[in-house]
């Protein structure tokens, strides 16, 4: 079982749902988050009082799946997720020990 965690732009959010649907992959947790990296944010102007904005918003997924599942995944978030950009985001892949439902007890769920 693998756990991806993966940082994508927000306008991206509903292509990468689509493409994961389109692939029999439902499951999946989103978060709203703030981070930097290659980016490096930008300055504005707000009120007449010039802003370093370095903290720019992302999306965090977090879908756990099967061994099986995992390319699928990855090229679905890649592919869709892809503007051809600086600060597209990332994929990170983990080897996930065990899942289990709360409701059931059930173990191996993925």
């Amino acid at each position: 079982m693998k756990l991806i965690i993966a940082y994508i732009r927000p306008e991206k959010l509903n292509d990468v749902k689509q493409a994961l649907y389109a692939k029999e992959i439902y499951s999946l947790s989103v978060s709203n988050i703030l981070g930097s990296g290659r980016q490096k944010g930008f300055t504005e102007t707000y009120r007449g009082v010039q802003m370093e904005v370095n903290l720019l918003k992302k999306v965090r997924l977090e879908i756990g799946v099967n061994n099986d599942f995992e390319p699928l995944a990855i090229e679905a978030i890649q592919s869709a997720g892809q503007t051809g950009t600086e600060g597209d985001g990332v994929i990170f892949v983990q080897e996930l020990a065990k899942a289990m439902r709360i409701r059931t007890a059930e173990d191996g769920i993925l």
